[in-house]
């Protein structure tokens, strides 16, 4: 198993990554959104919500997503101020990314601020009902966080 890498920098990441398909969860207190991105990093999808227990079960959850999808890494969404400063939040989600290690995935912890506000916009304009949006907020916002991630990946400046 490769040895899991959290960063925060899109250009460390690119750095350590292999080709392939990433993940994208948006970490919540009671559910984790999750979303896939093909592997040449082009395009994210919604694909399902849990609904958290124990971190145990949440892992075991995770790993089999993980397996499922091929996936080669994961960027996870961190709950910044609009200050860009830390939350409480955010140390939580931290801890969390810290928790996956286990996975033995690259992390990318990605800013997710405003992502569920532009998911619940799309879903509004597009006339869903509240509760089809509270279905399917979690895992659109996962796949937002992985979209904007996996733009700024492939935008980096190629090494010379």
């Amino acid at each position: 198993m490769a040895q899991a890498l959290i960063v925060t920098s899109a250009a460390e990441f690119a750095g350590a990554a292999r080709q392939g398909r990433l993940g994208g969860l948006d970490v919540g207190t009671k559910t984790i959104g999750l979303a896939t991105c093909d592997a040449t990093w082009s395009y994210a999808t919604a694909v399902e919500t849990i609904r958290r227990t124990k971190f145990s079960a949440d892992l075991g959850h995770l790993r089999g997503f993980v397996g499922r999808h091929s996936l080669t890494g994961l960027v996870v969404g961190l709950p910044l101020n609009l200050d860009g400063s830390d939350s409480p939040r955010t140390q939580s989600v931290r801890a969390f990314a810290r928790n996956l290690v286990p996975l033995g995935l690259r992390l990318l912890l990605w800013d997710e601020r405003w992502s569920t506000v532009a998911v619940e916009r799309t879903m509004i304009e597009a006339d869903m009902s509240r509760a089809k949006r509270a279905e399917k907020i979690d895992a659109h916002a996962a796949a937002h966080i992985l979209q904007a991630a996996i733009d700024a990946l492939v935008n980096l400046p190629q090494p010379r």
